[in-house]
């Protein structure tokens, strides 16, 4: 069964959108660079997260969607207990993937991303952590 992992939320800034988390009482986690370009920080909310993702160059997927969104919801990260077995499920019903390969991310959890054009125009990210993946 999935659950919600994440809502990744692209920032311009981390350490100024954090600030209204803090405001609330909300821990933010450590902060992190990635493969991906980006820098990011979790900040728990019950049994999921919010992704701050602030990207370190103009050319990353984020910077682009800043440039052609603005702030806001980058995408829906789902937490699948056999990532493997989504995957192939998704490839089998034809189901576009962003990568068909799985990758590994932010606190070594496995990922791949699912086209917005197979997600209702949402991106949509299946997560599995180390060692479920």
């Amino acid at each position: 069964m999935a659950n919600i992992d994440h809502l990744g939320i692209a920032v311009r800034s981390i350490e100024q959108a954090q600030r209204l988390y803090q405001a609330l009482g909300l821990t933010v986690l450590k902060e992190e660079e990635e493969d991906e370009g980006v820098r990011s920080v979790m900040i728990p909310l019950g049994d999921s997260r919010l992704r701050l993702l602030e990207p370190l160059d103009k050319t990353t997927s984020v910077a682009r969607f800043l440039e052609q969104h603005g702030e806001g919801v980058h995408h829906v990260a789902l937490h699948v207990p056999d990532l493997p077995k989504a995957v192939e499920a998704l490839k089998a019903n034809g189901t576009r993937l962003m990568s068909d390969e799985i990758k590994i991310g932010a606190g070594g959890h496995h990922y791949v991303f699912i086209h917005p054009s197979s997600a209702g125009g949402v991106l949509v990210e299946l997560v599995a952590t180390p060692e479920t993946a």
